[in-house]
């Protein structure tokens, strides 16, 4: 372990996908990285190539030109690479803002409702269900995304240990898919949206259950600043992988392991809104700026739903098709050894 990193826990790029970027330290500095597989360019190191860069959001403010430069050199394979076990994987962009999706998956809603709900012999399980898909239906076709805004203190890298926080006993994971955004944006269509994406990324975005909702002013609903914000709470990457090499976002498939146990494993086509509306919808009332991050919800299986919340301990696995994976241990912050 190297400054609360898990060196050892560090993946390749998945073989079906050419190139990915993202940021690096061997304990000297952090440097923008070129990955392919299980290697590593230091991007600065190549002048010849590549004007000097010293991070990935350096990339995305030139992101249309330097794109395809780096399929160039992926296939290239210039300079000297290093493997990606030697070096510590830090979150791969640092946001200006970050905007988050809640309630935007089909079945993921569902069963929340379930959860929320008092049954009865009157008022069934799948009473519950039924009723809730078709309102479910009902927001695709006609209803708008909810969204809110996250706090970047949050983030931290696809390897390191988070602290769970002692005020709470129900802290849960929420495995997303996350766009960055690589091209200004502001009240673009749904249609030009994806032209605004520069790639794709992971999240386990950290919820505290029993602080999502305020007991003392109910009217005003959901509490998402103490409920998500936590130092460490937004586990990011490990690699930013561009769009054109992703494709179609919606074939994605999300799946998280808690201490090697499957909890998620769902297609991003059970999004109600898809990633072009959830980008489109956000533009409209909040200017996005290359390296900004939307996420775009969480599929069913988190703790809630199993009854079973995080301790220190666990281990989890989060992964999506074509991004990498990351791994997260979570410590006792009054552990000192834990760490």
């Amino acid at each position: 372990m190297k400054d609360g990193r898990l060196l050892s826990t560090a993946t390749p790029l998945p073989a079906t996908t050419p190139y990915a970027v993202g940021m690096f330290d061997t304990g000297t500095g952090p440097f923008a990285g070129l990955v392919v597989g299980s290697e590593v360019l230091d991007l600065a190191s190549i002048p010849e190539h590549l004007p000097a860069v010293g991070s990935t959001d350096e990339l995305l403010q030139q992101w249309e030109t330097i794109q395809p430069v780096l399929a160039g050199l992926a296939e290239l394979r210039p300079g000297r690479w290093r493997s990606v076990a030697e070096l510590c994987v830090m979150p791969p962009v640092a946001p200006r803002q970050i905007v988050q999706a809640g309630a935007n998956y089909r079945t993921h809603v569902i069963d929340l409702a379930v959860k929320h709900t008092e049954l009865s012999p009157g008022r069934t399980e799948e009473q519950v269900r039924a009723e809730t898909a078709a309102m479910m239906d009902e927001r695709a076709r006609t209803g708008i995304p909810y969204l809110f805004g996250g706090s970047s203190s949050a983030i931290t890298g696809p390897y390191d240990d988070v602290a769970l926080p002692t005020y709470s006993d129900q802290h849960d994971w929420e495995l997303e898919l996350v766009a960055v955004i690589g091209r200004p944006a502001y009240q673009v269509s749904r249609e030009d949206a994806l032209s605004h994406v520069a790639g794709y990324t992971i999240a386990n975005d950290l919820t505290t259950r029993d602080l999502v909702f305020r007991r003392d002013m109910p009217e005003i609903g959901t509490d998402w600043l103490r409920a998500k914000n936590a130092p460490g709470f937004l586990p990011l990457g490990p690699y930013l992988v561009p769009a054109a090499v992703v494709g179609d976002p919606a074939d994605l498939r999300l799946t998280l392991s808690l201490n090697g146990e499957t909890k998620q494993d769902e297609s991003a086509k059970d999004m109600l809104f898809d990633v072009a509306t959830l980008v489109s919808h956000a533009s409209h009332f909040v200017a996005l700026s290359p390296g900004d991050l939307v996420l775009t919800g969480s599929p069913a299986g988190n703790g809630m739903h199993w009854r079973r919340f995080l301790r220190a301990g666990d281990v989890v696995d989060a992964s999506i098709s074509g991004l990498g994976a990351q791994r997260t241990r979570f410590v006792d912050p009054t552990d000192r050894d834990a760490a």
